[in-house]
């Protein structure tokens, strides 16, 4: 904040830059920072000025973002989380206890109970003779002190668990006292319509924090209530260490703290600039804006048409796909996968049969066996360089200044950064002082001026392309389907840009790589995300930054914490959301009519479609979800921002309400079509997918070796950069799979032999028993033209084999 607050001093933020393209801005502000001040200086104005304006504008927005990055790792990892965690430890602790006195006290309470219903007509009791039922149970001081222990650890309604938690939670003071001046003083934050109080109630927090509280009590009078959740009353409001009436100040500030947390993660309170923690609303299209581009966007996502017209047309779609499901049940009869029987509590449920793996023919064995032996034998250095000769990949790092590169064999230079990179070994390994490409020197000179985020997409782009003119990549797919799934990495070192989870990272902190992978086996894009948060928010945002290749329609996914805002969202942008649903026989299916038509007859079905779509809903808030989507579509806000905004406490606001319902129509879809009871084609392409991308995060595992597989990077640029290279190996291995997996196909026909259709559209390119990954790397020229080696004789496989059996 400080540094911010140092930044805010030179007043950038009070240039207007509106004229100025973003990416324009974004190519300044990079080359100011990649430049040395000699080379700022001897820029001709006004290019000089303006450079250095981008590049401190940048600078600010970052600042802005890591202190509030900073925040929300306090917030969670020093506060929320060790609290949470010794209120459990404190629970757990007291259960015996608390256990004990409430089977003394339910005795007691069953022998008053007969004591009262042997009262006499008159309703008299004889106080002695209950008394001495009770001191048979236990003595009078022992029940007195277990309703005493109750009381105690389970004091009121307030939400027991939460409050207790709270309690523990004031108690950490101290480690917030030091930011309380300059949060309360942050001019960058600002408050939407639900944060007001918020941020009000923070910038009181340095006269709070400097209170002489023996002199000057804080009293109810002196903060603001509408702050302060029920779980929070207990230890705001009732301090038993303090007298009554008095407000407990250290719990108060963090009250409002976490207040602030809250509001922060659904951008009630927002920072400006920033890139990260901007307010969603302010960047939605909107006005002249919004109408210019209307007419082009809702074309394009064929959402023209008025609304009821819209609806009417999916809700048909809706109707039509039920009534499919009960003809094909009928049909099937006991061979339905999918059957409609009485669940535990009395409701009919779906109940769903697991899908058996498809046969394995002796032919595809025996082409599989063929064509693994066949592929030569090849190092990753020169996979990349054979790969650079077929597609010139590596001629798309060009200098940050736009330049030209004058220097000689540059792409040696930038292969041997991406394997550093990738296998994450270092520069140790590929450097070479004899040879000009590979010294450290020239290595970080690339480094700094080439290799960056829209090189690395340029790169990735045309290996992109290329898979898709092989063949044999076209008969896996048409590029149509994707899936969009995270590899988890540990982070050990210290930084903002990691998360914890037990799960995946143990007692460390790490990242996901969350990236995309066509029906074709490409990589098609990526986003690097601190943790493991719900895949489905960030999903989106990978989607519609994709490097290249055509649009997928269709997007395979593991569970990802799906919601119906999600499904209303993907549905409003063209794409079909298919998670992988645990539960697929539980969930709740939903049906859609217009008000005064017939209730549709599902037959036994209309036991599982019992809930409705709230249509009115949808066109109440219809113009702006359109702007939503439209905003999506032209990158004026991020996906990840809006859905937050959407939903407020797990409940989603009046829009997201809109959204919501539009999902459930989605939602019901997708799930039809993955219980259909006689075609399983869409549950089987959905899992073939997922299966694919898993796999290639094995081989990603392969190739990023070096470091136990930990990404030691601790900025978030150096992190992306990483992963972005990692992400290049493992397409150009891909591509050099398939281009070599066809020529060996090609090659087997040719000399007469089986290679049914079928098995080849299941082959994989996702093999690396070929693939040399490991020790010091040697880079030789690239080869010149588009030629490929000789393949290996795979009926001497098993001679080699033997041979490299007793090899010393």
């Amino acid at each position: 904040m400080d540094r911010a607050a140092d930044l805010a001093g030179l007043r950038v933020r009070e240039v207007d830059c509106s004229a100025v393209p973003a990416n324009r801005m974004t190519a300044l502000a990079r080359y100011g920072l990649a430049s040395t001040a000699t080379a700022l200086l001897g820029l001709a104005e006004p290019r000089r000025t303006a450079t250095l304006l981008a590049m401190t504008r940048l600078l600010d927005a970052a600042a802005i973002d890591d202190a509030l990055d900073l925040f929300a790792l306090l917030m969670a990892t020093r506060l929320i989380n060790p609290a949470r965690a010794a209120s459990n430890t404190e629970r757990l602790a007291s259960l015996p206890r608390l256990e004990r006195a409430s089977r003394t006290l339910a005795l007691a309470h069953r022998a008053l109970l007969a004591a009262l219903d042997g009262a006499d007509a008159e309703g008299r009791l004889d106080v002695g003779g209950v008394w001495a039922a009770l001191e048979k149970i236990a003595p009078r001081a022992q029940l007195v002190a277990a309703a005493a222990l109750v009381e105690e650890l389970v004091p009121e309604a307030d939400g027991t668990v939460e409050a207790a938690m709270r309690v523990l939670l004031a108690e950490r003071y101290r480690t917030v006292r030091p930011f309380l001046a300059l949060l309360g003083g942050a001019s960058m934050l600002r408050a939407a319509a639900g944060g007001g109080r918020v941020l009000a109630a923070v910038r009181s927090l340095p006269e709070l924090a400097v209170r002489r509280l023996k002199a000057k009590p804080l009293l109810p009078a002196d903060v603001d209530a509408s702050v302060v959740p029920p779980m929070w009353a207990r230890a705001v409001y009732r301090n038993p260490a303090l007298p009554d009436g008095v407000v407990d100040r250290d719990a108060y500030v963090l009250c409002v703290l976490e207040q602030l947390h809250r509001a922060l993660r659904v951008r009630d309170v927002y920072a400006t600039p920033s890139q990260r923690w901007g307010d969603p609303r302010a960047q939605l299209l909107d006005g002249p804006a919004w109408d210019a581009v209307r007419p082009q966007i809702l074309d394009g996502l064929a959402l023209s048409a008025p609304v009821r017209a819209h609806l009417r047309d999916l809700v048909a779609v809706l109707d039509a796909a039920w009534r499919q499901m009960n003809d094909r049940l009928v049909q099937a009869g006991d061979r339905a996968r999918a059957r409609v029987v009485p669940g535990d509590d009395g409701r009919m449920r779906l109940t769903v049969e697991h899908l058996d793996a498809l046969e394995i023919p002796a032919s595809l064995t025996w082409l599989r066996e063929h064509t693994a032996a066949m592929l030569p034998r090849i190092d990753l250095p020169e996979l990349l360089l054979e790969v650079h000769a077929w597609t010139g990949f590596l001629g798309a790092y060009v200098h940050v200044s736009g330049a030209e590169a004058r220097m000689s064999d540059l792409p040696i230079s930038v292969a041997a950064l991406l394997v550093a990179e990738a296998c994450n070994v270092g520069l140790t390994p590929v450097t070479d002082p004899d040879n000009e490409a590979l010294t450290r020197d020239r290595l970080s000179h690339v480094d700094q001026n080439y290799l960056r985020a829209d090189t690395h997409a340029a790169a990735n782009a045309r290996l992109i392309l290329a898979q898709a003119e092989v063949p044999l990549a076209q008969a896996w797919g048409g590029g149509l389907l994707a899936s969009v799934d995270g590899l988890r990495f540990v982070v050990p070192v210290r930084t903002l840009n990691a998360g914890p989870s037990p799960k995946y990272f143990g007692y460390k902190r790490g990242l996901t790589w969350l990236n995309a992978v066509n029906d074709q086996v490409a990589g098609i894009g990526a986003k690097v995300v601190p943790g493991t948060p719900r895949d489905s928010l960030h999903i989106l945002d990978v989607l519609l930054t994709l490097d290249a290749g055509p649009r997928p329609d269709l997007i395979a996914t593991d569970e990802a914490s799906y919601s119906d805002i999600v499904f209303g969202v993907f549905r409003l942008l063209g794409y079909r959301f298919s998670p992988r649903i645990a539960d697929i026989g539980d969930t709740r299916y939903w049906r859609a009519q217009w008000p005064g038509d017939p209730v549709a007859d599902y037959g036994p079905l209309n036991a599982i479609a019992r809930y409705n779509v709230d249509l009115n809903k949808i066109i109440q808030h219809w113009p702006d979800m359109l702007r939503v989507v439209g905003s999506l579509v032209t990158h004026q806000v991020r996906a990840y921002d809006l859905l937050r905004m959407l939903g407020r406490d797990g409940h989603p606001t009046p829009l997201g309400q809109g959204f919501v319902e539009y999902g459930r129509i989605a939602k019901t879809l997708h799930l039809l079509a993955m219980v259909d009871p006689v075609d399983d084609t869409h549950r089987r392409a959905v899992n073939a997918q997922t299966t694919v991308q898993e796999s290639r995060h094995k081989l990603a595992r392969v190739i990023c070796h070096g470091k136990r597989g930990q990404i030691y990077q601790a900025y978030r640029e150096g992190q992306e950069d990483q992963l972005a290279a990692l992400g290049l190996a493992l397409n150009a291995v891909v591509l050099w799979n398939t281009r070599y997996l066809d020529h060996a196909v090609d090659t087997l026909r040719r000399n007469r032999y089986p290679v049914r259709e079928e098995d080849v559209a299941r082959l994989s390119p996702l093999s690396h028993a070929h693939l040399n990954c490991l020790g010091r790397y040697s880079f030789p020229a690239p080869p010149v033209g588009a030629g490929l080696r000789l393949l290996r004789d795979p009926d001497a496989r098993r001679t080699e084999h033997l041979t490299s059996r007793h090899r010393p």
